[in-house]
């Protein structure tokens, strides 16, 4: 506990502080983009804020020389929020401008797949344009990757659709179809640890169910963190970077685990049409009971910072959930 406690106690926050000159205003322009390079949060103004780790120090410390050439004053401080503004706040802050960040490419990601792909020769031009915005896209989602401390919510859905973009171009191209009818044997899924990244929300909530319900009743979870973990042997990852089962092109995670498993059930079906347009937010299927378990969810995040006890009270929502759809005629 003591341990604990000091843990607490370090300063795990770098805090930048300027004051930039009035003129020219090119500069002041730079100083922003280059911030917001870093995703580097503003608590107040000309207040900016990082975790702490040797990278994030060094690039705050460019940003400061920049900033002192420029004819500014800047500060450089290791800090701990004793008042005021929590951890979890600052947190929060991050996760909302990287889900910004991750909402801007799924658009993009989606006005490239809405337009047709070409045929023949004759289109080889258009096709080279279509590649091109998609490898800047990519670069975009890389760059937001590379500043997304936390783990926001909407990188799965960025990297599904620029993934399954990616298939098509390369259908396209080769004229070879993936085949997409190939199962899992739930028998093959079962004694494993499932693990996904922490900060659970409605995807995770409900794959985790299903393995749970459908799959392995006595499936063990792990929770990790966003960036660098390396899976052992007898894991399996979910709704994750990389993992085993995640989004594919315009699907969410729970519905490539219904398909990979070759479940046929109606109400499952019904369940992750919900589960769909909460996560991916473009109102595909339009169930009228999703605002409502929207809501519920977001107040579960809320109120639990816990994994284990998201899941479980996640879990209960689907389950009774699942119950309704079964008895429900249509």
């Amino acid at each position: 506990m003591a341990e604990s406690n000091n843990k607490k106690n370090e300063e795990h926050w770098l805090m930048l502080i300027h004051q930039l000159p009035p003129k020219p205003d090119y500069f002041r322009v730079k100083i922003w983009r280059r911030l917001q390079r870093l995703g580097a949060v503003a608590i107040k103004n000309s207040v900016y804020v990082l975790p702490k780790n040797d990278q994030t120090q060094e690039d705050f410390q460019w940003v400061l020389r920049e900033i002192v050439e420029g004819r500014g004053e800047a500060s450089l401080c290791e800090a701990r929020f004793v008042d005021g503004l929590s951890d979890d706040q600052v947190e929060a802050l991050f996760q909302e401008a990287r889900s910004k960040d991750y909402g801007e490419i799924v658009e993009e990601a989606r006005r490239i797949a809405a337009v047709p792909l070409p045929e023949g020769q004759i289109e080889d031009g258009r096709r080279t344009q279509i590649e091109i915005e998609l490898a800047k896209l990519k670069r975009r989602l890389a760059e937001v990757v590379a500043v997304d401390f936390f783990g926001a919510q909407g990188r799965e859905a960025a990297d599904g659709l620029i993934s399954g973009m990616e298939a098509r171009m390369h259908e396209k191209r080769t004229g070879k179809q993936v085949d997409k009818s190939l199962t899992t044997s739930r028998a093959d899924l079962q004694g494993k640890t499932w693990v996904t990244r922490k900060g659970i929300y409605v995807d995770r909530m409900a794959s985790a169910w299903f393995v749970r319900r459908f799959i392995d009743p006595g499936a063990r979870f792990k929770f990790v963190p966003a960036k660098g973990y390396k899976s052992l042997p007898g894991e399996l990852r979910f709704d994750m970077f990389e993992a085993e089962f995640t989004h594919e092109g315009d699907r969410c995670t729970l519905e490539i685990l219904i398909e990979r498993t070759g479940l046929n059930d109606a109400a499952v079906g019904r369940l992750a049409e919900i589960v769909h347009d909460i996560d991916l937010k473009d109102s595909k299927f339009g169930r009228q009971e999703t605002p409502g378990i929207e809501q519920l969810i977001a107040g579960i995040a809320m109120a639990h910072k816990d994994d284990e006890i998201r899941l479980a009270r996640g879990s209960a929502v689907f389950d009774d959930l699942y119950e309704f759809f079964k008895r429900k005629r249509n």
